[in-house]
């Protein structure tokens, strides 16, 4: 359909080997196809869902997550630039009360349990950590998937996605000498779990500047309501048709 009517594409979700051999394949031949996937790709299971009683509803999502197979090749999709954003998918429902997971009771089928997990929080500690810290990719294959790509296709570099005069001080300073296990209680999603409990991590923010301004430190939330401002998106290159022009047809009578 990119070729087809010459607009750019960003494949959101992608979980598995037959959807990055499109995509690749498709950027192999020079269109605009981008690339996105999500932390449940790299760190979750299909073993995930079939957890004791109805433990495995934390873990339904849409894709769901793959075998380890699959989750291999998701992770060297990251490294080969298949990939240029690596999102959260943040989809905050409760796992108790009454529109939460358990919305149809413990015994609901698959399609009646709301679909979708949380994982703002947690996105850049796992790729960090298990990403950069072990190998898999380099810190500034990190800084392109969770920053400066995104702020790209948005239409928002370089106010946002770079440390430049005149940039927004948008800055993580990271803890990396300080392992960790993710545990919900710790978190500030205000959901009653995480698909991610119990998983290790070697990595975790210090220290985060919105616009010059401290929000996070130590552990601590120090953002304020209305610190927020709307940021009107431009049209820039990669979103751009590539401007292949079509021949417009003749009508003979």
């Amino acid at each position: 359909l990119a070729e087809l009517v010459d607009i750019p594409i960003l494949i959101v979700h992608v979980s598995g080997q037959e959807a990055v051999e499109q995509i690749r394949a498709a950027q192999g031949m020079g269109l605009k196809i981008y690339g996105e996937t999500c932390p449940q790709y790299i760190m979750l299971t299909a073993e995930d869902l079939g957890l004791e009683g109805f433990e495995g509803a934390k873990c339904i999502c849409s894709p769901p997550p793959r075998d380890k197979a699959n989750q291999a090749i998701i992770w060297n999709a990251l490294d080969n630039g298949t990939f240029q954003v690596f999102s959260s998918d943040h989809a905050p429902f409760l796992y108790e009360g009454p529109e939460g997971k358990k919305i149809r009771g413990e015994n609901a089928p698959f399609n009646e349990v709301p679909n979708g997990i949380p994982g703002l929080e947690t996105r850049m500690p796992l790729l960090m950590s298990h990403g950069v810290q072990q190998g898999r990719i380099d810190i500034h294959q990190f800084v392109a998937l969770t920053s400066t790509n995104a702020a790209k296709l948005y239409g928002l570099f370089p106010r946002k996605g770079t440390i430049a005069v005149g940039s927004d001080a948008d800055l993580v300073i990271w803890d990396m000498e300080t392992p960790r296990t993710i545990r919900n209680q710790d978190l500030h999603h205000q959901v009653d779990y995480t698909p991610y409990e119990g998983i290790d991590v070697g990595a975790w923010p210090a220290l985060t500047l919105s616009r010059g301004t401290v929000v996070w430190r130590e552990g601590e939330y120090l953002g304020r309501p209305g610190h927020g401002q709307f940021l009107k998106c431009d049209r820039p290159a990669p979103a751009q048709v590539r401007g292949r022009g079509h021949r417009s047809p003749v009508w003979k009578a």
